[in-house]
């Protein structure tokens, strides 16, 4: 636990001082490590030695005395001052992966990237750079939700933290329709589905391990507190497998597989635009196909089915098909739709 919060100090030090043109004193630092990192204390020994340790491990640091006293600098070299080599076709790429992690505005992981591309702009040759804009007006980024989670930027931290440490969370969540509860999470690391920030956490009351594990969105998130408590992680949890086995995001380690009858013009679109990489679509001689997908829960298939309306028919299990069955039927009754005579 002590080499993680060592490690955990160190590197939220290298991002103080990159962020400081004129440096910072140890004093500085150690304030705004206590703040940045939610500590109750930190010691000036403690700081000396981490920063020592960067200096071991070959990080490019200098000091030097001036009317603040001793201030630590980031050298040239580890502040990134070197010539970065781009293409306009990798300029283009690049600003596209920019616009498509917009909402990520305001997170440090934003931070990083307009740090970088800030550099781009700033070293690519005025040719290059003039060659990338013109072709880049051309291509336009459309489909992208307008949120951000500028708001969410403390309890980002604070979750990012309790995943190096292993520390339980205790977190306010407000769920859609629902009265806002008090939890304890424990969590194991974060995923980004549909532009949308989840938590991947077990549930510490949940005792069986294949219902602990649940999917947190971090926009229902109202409150987030790293406890003095550590958890034991399962060494048979791997996030990319568990996140794998399943259609979309939803939690759960059952998995059901899902028939779906496409007539003609549906099969037609899933081919063009596939609902998941290990989907089976199974062509009809009539031109239509029988699709075979994975899932943990009829909600996460519905958006898609009813995209296809009439063109996509649940064939099984039972409990998809109703729950379809389930929901056209609201809408029929909103919509205040009268069944036709002979159906």
């Amino acid at each position: 636990m002590a080499r993680n919060e060592q490690l955990i100090r160190q590197h939220k030090i290298l991002q103080l001082l990159e962020d400081a043109r004129y440096g910072r004193t140890l004093d500085e630092i150690r304030d705004d490590l206590i703040t940045d990192l939610g500590l109750s204390k930190l010691h000036e020994r403690t700081v000396r030695r981490d920063i020592e340790a960067l200096q071991s491990a070959g990080y490019d640091l200098d000091v030097e005395t001036n009317q603040r006293g001793k201030v630590w600098k980031l050298g040239r070299v580890d502040r990134g001052i070197h010539k970065i080599s781009a293409t306009a076709t990798e300029l283009i790429a690049l600003s596209i992966g920019r616009d498509l992690l917009n909402p990520l505005a305001g997170t440090q992981y934003w931070q990083g990237v307009e740090s970088f591309w800030n550099k781009l702009e700033e070293e690519v040759p005025n040719g290059v750079y003039d060659h990338y804009s013109k072709f880049r007006e051309t291509l336009c980024v459309y489909g992208v939700p307008t949120k951000t989670y500028e708001k969410h930027a403390g309890i980002l931290r604070t979750i990012n933290r309790a995943i190096v440490e292993h520390r339980i969370v205790e977190i306010d969540y407000q769920s859609p329709g629902r009265a806002g509860s008090t939890r304890r999470i424990e969590p194991y690391g974060l995923a980004i589905y549909q532009s949308s920030i989840y938590v991947i956490a077990a549930a510490e009351e949940v005792e069986d391990p294949k219902e602990r594990m649940r999917h947190w969105k971090l926009d229902r998130f109202t409150k987030a507190t790293a406890l003095d408590e550590w958890f034991k992680p399962d060494p048979d949890v791997d996030i990319q497998t568990h996140l794998n086995r399943s259609f979309g995001i939803f939690s759960g380690e059952a998995t059901e597989s899902v028939q779906i009858r496409l007539s003609s013009f549906g099969a037609a679109w899933v081919r063009e635009d596939p609902w998941h990489t290990e989907q089976q679509l199974d062509m009809q001689p009539d031109g239509g196909a029988i699709l075979t997908v994975s899932s943990a829960h009829p909600r996460e298939l519905m958006p898609k089915l009813l995209s296809l309306g009439a063109e996509a028919e649940v064939i099984g299990p039972e409990s998809f098909r109703t729950a379809v069955t389930d929901v056209i039927a609201r809408l029929a009754k909103t919509y205040a739709v009268e069944p036709s005579d002979g159906h």
